[in-house]
């Protein structure tokens, strides 16, 4: 990180940084998170005089070679991956700043680019009230997580003419079927195989769209001390693009809860969802007929199970996400496309 010193005083108006600590390495070795530490400069409003400030860098230097831990070490992997920094640091400069406080994410203070090289310099969400991680998410976690979510889907929503995020991606998601042929022809023959363009298709095909955050997992949400009916805030916008929030919740309810959980807990999540959307959509005073885009959207809920169910089987095939629940919304979905 000692090579970075200039460029973060630079972008923190200081010439007294602190401390530069990392946090973690990126995926595959493409860079690292920090918590950078320093005094004056940047931020000094609010702070009592000498007070230093904090936030979180994210530095990205794509290696030579990815290092995929699952060995998907291909060209279409590494462009995939740098194009995920891109959009990131596109969302921060353009997208971020329209998101609500129900739907808390970091503001970007200073970003900058040279060569390959991305720097984003981004608020400290601990200092900022949301100090807490969870690896396994309790009925009130998980409930705040996916307010987060109907508040970040009420905040973009709008009707069929949302075609393109301007410098996002076009799909949100890492696992969409556009940019993962490789997963596709890795899996065995059958009817999800055969029917993975059609389950495609009628997510895209939905009259109402909106940003997903496209990687809506419990790691990336950060949660207040104490009850988190406080609300929560989420990072990691990489694969953040249009779609239909189905996606999202999906995603997010299966990396929270065991098959079980998932029968059991499924129409009251959708209600949840349906009813903190409707709020955000009411704040807005969006004119969408909400029955109808709860009817699609329940409709489509199954074929975002299934949409992640395909990558899964070409990706990792004995990924434990891959549940008797997940095989039952597949079913649905497969039964509804005809497939």
């Amino acid at each position: 990180m000692s090579q970075l010193r200039p460029k973060l005083c630079q972008l923190l108006g200081t010439d007294e940084l602190l401390a530069v600590e990392t946090i973690q390495d990126l995926w595959s070795g493409c860079g690292q998170v920090a918590k950078v530490r320093w005094v004056g400069g940047l931020g000094r409003a609010g702070r009592g005089a000498g007070e230093p400030g904090c936030a979180v860098i994210k530095h990205v230097k794509m290696p030579a070679e990815i290092d995929h831990p699952r060995g998907w070490n291909t060209d279409r992997s590494a462009r995939r991956k740098a194009r995920s920094y891109e959009v990131e640091a596109r969302w921060y400069a353009d997208w971020s700043g329209r998101c609500p406080m129900a739907c808390r994410v970091p503001r970007c203070l200073g970003r900058t680019t040279w060569g390959d090289e991305h720097l984003l310099v981004l608020e400290d969400l601990d200092a900022g009230g949301f100090p807490r991680r969870v690896t396994r998410a309790a009925t009130d976690e998980l409930d705040a997580c996916v307010r987060w979510l109907a508040n970040f889907h009420g905040a973009f929503l709008s009707k069929r003419s949302f075609e393109r995020p301007e410098g996002l991606w076009a799909k949100g998601t890492y696992w969409h079927l556009d940019t993962r042929p490789d997963e596709w022809a890795r899996m065995p023959e059958g009817p999800l195989k055969r029917a993975a363009e059609r389950i495609d298709q009628a997510l895209d095909a939905s009259a109402f769209r909106t940003v997903v955050h496209g990687d809506a997992k419990l790691a990336n949400f950060c949660f207040p001390e104490g009850e988190a009916g406080a609300g929560v805030a989420a990072v990691d916008f990489q694969y953040v693009g249009g779609g239909c929030g189905m996606k999202d919740l999906a995603y997010l309810v299966g990396g929270c809860l065991d098959a079980e959980g998932c029968f059991r807990e499924q129409e009251r999540v959708l209600g949840v969802y349906f009813e903190t959307l409707g709020e955000a959509l009411d704040r807005r005073a969006v004119a969408v007929d909400r029955a109808a885009l709860e009817a699609d959207w329940r409709r489509l809920y199954p074929f975002a199970w299934a949409d992640f169910q395909r990558f899964l089987m070409g990706w990792s095939p004995g990924h434990w996400k891959i549940s008797p629940y997940s095989e039952h919304m597949t079913r649905i979905a497969l039964e509804s496309c005809g497939g």
